[in-house]
């Protein structure tokens, strides 16, 4: 199916609104993404018709942001000379966009530039995006951009370092570019050597355990996947007469929360998704070793895990109802939350290591990289097409800043994207128990800066991703087919996931 760059755009405008409102099912939705060549990251397909499995403790009482007098001069002075123009950011709830939303006084108050935040489910924004840029309407100055979305936006998205250096009298002072984190940079924002966008998201998986519980009955913390399955085999058979699980699961049939879970499962031990060949690779030896390891966790989980997505799976950590989940960094301030009922017990750790060594990016397909830390991240994006560009500008500085960035983290304990925010001693003071605790952020920019995955970049993921492959992974786990036997499930999926692969002709 061929597209116009017009006809293209309208296509995927059309299909999101569809979705949107319910005239469409989530699989057309995705087959019609699929055919327009759209695909979503490894987190944002489960977003679709969903909310984030963040826990959001509010936000935490704090002051005004502490900016430099040179940067509040900068907005007092430049910003003030765009004073009565108003903006527009559609996005989603990420951490980050709900914190911006409701400090977004502060930067009125220091511009006179009035901010609408309009925060629409995830279907919404991308028809939203596509609208505006297909008709070069302007109606939006910045966007949220899912990192699989950044090659189809890239063309109508301004590059913020060259606009930096083209325009120094509308350039923050200070701003410090080197200051985001590089691997979310070259992994989230860059095409083909352009900067489409400033990373500003980045849920990620590490390991989470219930030290209490470990030191109680003398076990380590584990380091790989062998030692997960004991530890969660030993603490389950110590603690069940509690009504204490060794794991939990987001292991929901049909959901995209089932696949992150596997995916991660297969990479950890040594498999991939594809082979070079673009094939399916879930069935070979290492695939089949990583769906039995998960098979195996099912047995010392509580049963609600096979009708759980990340919601049901945080709602068993906070409620003491588990001891070890390798699962999203976004759960941890919440298990610190005063309505956890076990506020201080839970720890992290770096994600589990693969003894068998991870498979080369030489030897998977699609762009695909197996690694250790399953992500799923945005940028922000500036309009080329914004009525109100340089006032726009002016506020993706200070949304994107040195100390707004770390204020968002402050407010919710949130991961950031600078490494200035990671070392500053205010977030650094919020590592202890405590509601937006940032006690597991070492942790977190450990697993960035050096086992940071991602999924296959192809068009079709979004529908195998939330369709096929966790559609046929619930019916076995749940007993529905295959007779327990993850050789006879993968070899399914592999039949299905080829043809289409044949089908799409990639």
């Amino acid at each position: 199916m061929g597209f116009k760059k017009h006809d293209k755009q309208t296509f995927i405008a059309d299909s999101a609104a569809a979705f949107a409102s319910r005239r469409i099912t989530k699989r057309e939705f995705l087959r019609r993404m699929g055919l327009a060549g759209v695909g979503f990251s490894a987190f944002s397909l489960g977003m679709l018709g969903n909310t984030r499995p963040f826990r959001n403790p509010g936000l935490i009482s704090r002051a005004d942001a502490a900016l430099p007098d040179d940067q509040t001069k900068f907005l007092k002075e430049v910003g003030g000379q765009f004073k009565g123009a108003k903006i527009r950011y559609t996005s989603e709830a990420t951490p980050p966009t709900v914190v911006l939303n409701q400090i977004k006084s502060e930067f009125t108050g220091l511009t006179g530039i009035e901010v609408e935040v309009e925060i629409v489910p995830l279907e919404q924004v991308l028809a939203k995006a596509t609208q505006d840029v297909q008709g070069q309407l302007g109606t939006y100055d910045l966007y949220y951009l899912d990192q699989s979305w950044v090659a189809t936006f890239a063309p109508d998205c301004v590059d913020p370092v060259e606009l930096y250096n083209s325009k120094p009298d509308l350039a923050m002072p200070g701003f410090d570019w080197d200051d985001f984190s590089e691997p979310l940079v070259e992994g989230l924002a860059k095409y083909n050597g352009k900067l489409v966008g400033i990373p500003f998201d980045i849920p990620i998986f590490v390991l989470m355990y219930r030290q209490d519980l470990l030191e109680k009955h003398g076990i380590a913390v584990p380091t790989n996947y062998e030692e997960f399955t004991k530890a969660a085999h030993a603490l389950h058979e110590a603690e069940k007469a509690n009504g204490i699980f060794g794991t939990g699961l987001q292991a929901k049939s049909g959901h995209y929360s089932l696949e992150c879970d596997w995916t991660q499962a297969v990479w950890g031990h040594g498999g991939s998704i594809f082979r070079p060949d673009k094939t399916f690779a879930g069935n070979d030896e290492q695939g089949i070793k990583g769906l039995e390891w998960y098979q195996d966790l099912l047995t010392v989980a509580p049963p609600q895990s096979t009708a759980s997505t990340w919601d049901g799976q945080f709602q068993m950590m906070q409620a003491g109802q588990v001891a070890l989940v390798q699962s999203w960094d976004e759960f941890f301030p919440g298990l610190d939350a005063d309505d956890s009922k076990v506020k201080g017990l839970w720890q992290p750790a770096k994600p589990l290591q693969s003894a068998v060594g991870l498979r080369k990016t030489s030897d998977v397909g699609f762009g695909e990289i197996p690694n250790l830390g399953h992500q799923g991240g945005s940028i922000m994006g500036l309009s080329a097409y914004s009525k109100n560009q340089e006032a726009a500008w002016i506020f993706m500085q200070w949304a994107c800043c040195k100390e707004i960035m770390t204020q968002c983290t402050l407010a919710g304990g949130f991961a950031p994207m600078r490494e200035s925010s990671f070392a500053d001693e205010r977030v650094k003071a919020k590592a202890k128990v405590m509601p937006g605790t940032t006690r597991h952020l070492d942790i977190v920019k450990w697993t960035i800066d050096n086992v940071m995955a991602s999924e296959p970049d192809m068009p079709l993921w979004a529908g195998l991703s939330t369709n096929e492959i966790p559609t046929e992974l619930g019916k076995l786990l749940t007993g529905q087919d295959y007779g327990g036997s993850a050789k006879a499930c993968m070899d399914a999926v592999a039949k299905m996931v080829d043809a289409k692969v044949k089908e799409a002709e990639l």
